[in-house]
């Protein structure tokens, strides 16, 4: 499975990712998002799982979770935004 990984937007998404993200089945945004529209654009690529950062309270509305666990052809991956915030589940292999 081919995974693009992205963080820290602020709300501007460089035209360099679209074509970097070409071909990835999911993308994972590690936080400080910044707008509604850089998910919008990054969905129009491959599905996306994202989790807030501390900037990201303008999107209290999309309810995004502060950590995410979720397993990816077998391999447990924990996904955050700021160490503090960071509880990773027993079996964990990639941290985000």
């Amino acid at each position: 499975m081919l995974i693009g990984l992205i963080a820290d937007t602020h709300g501007y998404l460089d035209p360099r990712v679209p074509p970097a993200l070409k071909g990835v089945e999911l993308i994972l945004h590690a936080g400080d998002i910044g707008t509604e529209g850089v998910l919008i654009a990054l969905a129009s690529i491959a599905p996306v799982t994202a989790v807030a950062g501390n900037n990201d309270a303008n999107l209290a509305q999309l309810g995004l979770p502060l950590r995410v666990d979720m397993e990816l052809e077998g391999v447990k991956l924990h996904l955050v935004h700021r160490l503090i915030d960071a509880a990773p589940g027993s079996g964990t292999r990639i941290v985000v």
